[in-house]
């Protein structure tokens, strides 16, 4: 069994691991317990009841955060012509087309987020191996292969995240920082919920939300009401 510190178990004692809390009881004991010196991510854990072995029962997409995450994306755009130049009038950090993509091919990945319109993924499609496993391919569902790079690199700087269910069902994401305000950890929280229910699979059978919990980087987690979130 893994050793915690002992900011970790202090912080642990606080809360009552038999007893399930409000969105607002949560979230405010997240703020009051985080044990770091640095400015911790809070993140929100979802446990799904979906059998990811199904390809009818996959759920993954992506949703603007109403106060952001609190960190700054730096973001990669695979375009050329007019909507490069629309990339870089939205705020693109990075923006090319073979020759970024030879760049990345070599190791380069000094970047967060991925768009590229749909007549680069034929070149982009051999970054596979190197995206891929970092979460970092662009694709349809989560709007970064798309004509509308503009919209797409105004949305991620504005806090769009990507939310994907792993092997054991489960969803983990960021909704923002521990200096966050409780009010604005709570909204964010909810739009992510919110949506996170919406994405609900029809083929799923019995209770879609088995459990969430939020907790920060060096926190312990803490249990939510899943009435609540399944009620929302």
């Amino acid at each position: 069994m893994a050793k915690h510190g002992k900011k970790y178990v202090d912080a642990q004692s606080k809360i009552d691991r038999e007893q399930t809390y409000s969105i607002e009881e949560a979230l405010r004991l997240v703020k009051e317990v985080a044990p770091a010196k640095f400015d911790e991510t809070v993140e929100a854990a979802f446990r799904l009841g979906i059998d990811t072995k199904r390809a009818d029962q996959q759920v993954r997409g992506a949703v603007v955060l109403p106060h952001g995450t609190g960190k700054t994306k730096r973001v990669l755009v695979f375009a050329k012509g007019e909507k490069a130049k629309e990339a870089e009038q939205a705020g693109a950090d990075f923006i090319g087309e073979e020759d970024l993509v030879n760049q990345v091919n070599q190791g380069w990945l000094d970047f967060d987020v991925v768009i590229a319109t749909p007549d680069m993924m034929g070149q982009v499609g051999k970054l596979g191996r190197i995206l891929g496993p970092r979460g970092l391919m662009p694709n349809p569902k989560t709007g970064t292969v798309t004509f509308d790079v503009a919209k797409a690199v105004e949305e991620v700087k504005a806090g769009k995240i990507e939310y994907r269910a792993d092997r054991s069902g489960n969803v983990h994401a960021p909704i923002g920082k521990v200096s966050f305000d409780t009010e604005k950890l709570v909204e964010n929280y909810q739009v992510l919920a919110d949506t996170i229910m919406k994405a609900k699979p029809a083929a799923a059978k019995g209770q879609y939300v088995k459990s969430a919990t939020v907790s920060s980087t060096m926190g312990p987690g803490i249990s939510i009401n899943t009435s609540v979130v399944a009620g929302r």
